[in-house]
């Protein structure tokens, strides 16, 4: 387990000059909502990579023979994790 401020997003935080704390506050993210009878329901979130069906070309490299060719601190595809 990796302590708070280490690991992958420790590593980009640094990256873009903040840290971790605030890096992950302002990242993007899209909520749903729907009003009911005068109330307010919060129906959906998500942040980050599950952003990524919005982002269209992201759809695109996804189906690419070397995906998105991805490096470094990022996801890999399932293949390439380490056997445990």
């Amino acid at each position: 387990m990796t302590k708070r401020g280490e690991g992958p997003v420790a590593e980009i935080a640094a990256m873009t000059g903040t840290d971790v704390a605030t890096y992950t506050r302002e990242r993007p993210g899209i909520s749903a909502f729907v009003l009911e009878d005068d109330a307010l329901y919060h129906t959906y979130s998500t942040y980050a990579r599950g952003l990524d069906g919005l982002w269209g070309m992201y759809q695109w490299l996804d189906r690419a023979p070397k995906g998105r060719n991805e490096t470094d601190t990022w996801f890999r595809r399932h293949d390439e994790y380490d056997r445990g």
